[in-house]
């Protein structure tokens, strides 16, 4: 099984549509294995996007995302890295195919609600950023009846 890191940014908080989000990957079972409400300081927001660094969106990148809270989570599933940008779509949504996410909820380029980890060294190196080891929970569905 593989594991991602997906962010619903600041925008995708303010739009109230987290919970979308999670239905969406939910319904695709994909399983949520941590998740926190964190407000990224300009430092931490440097850190984790260092690689961009000297491009010209490097900057507004790190406002927009130290702007409001940021919904972090760990995810689970068969080929989730995939499946998951898959179903995020195109990070600019004038060229997501119609029903991903950021075709539905983002505004632009940058205000794009969503970011998930593009390669299973980055998902590695994403998760160990937010998360330790104990912050993520193994765990198995369960029927609870009435």
């Amino acid at each position: 099984m593989e594991q991602t890191l997906v962010i619903v940014k600041p925008d995708g908080l303010s739009k109230k549509i987290a919970g979308k989000i999670i239905t969406a990957m939910e319904k695709e079972n994909f399983k949520m294995m941590a998740c926190r409400m964190i407000f990224l300081s300009p430092e931490k927001a440097e850190l984790f996007y260092g690689e961009h660094r000297g491009k010209e969106f490097y900057s507004p990148l790190i406002k927009f995302m130290c702007s409001n809270p940021s919904l972090i989570m760990v995810w689970q599933g068969e080929e989730i890295i995939s499946g998951l940008r898959k179903m995020a779509g195109n990070t600019n949504p004038d060229l997501a195919e119609e029903g991903t996410i950021r075709k539905l909820y983002a505004s632009d380029n940058r205000h794009n609600v969503i970011h998930c980890s593009d390669s299973s060294e980055s998902a590695h190196r994403e998760i160990n950023f937010f998360f330790s080891e104990e912050e993520i929970y193994s765990w198995e569905r369960k029927e609870y009846k009435k």
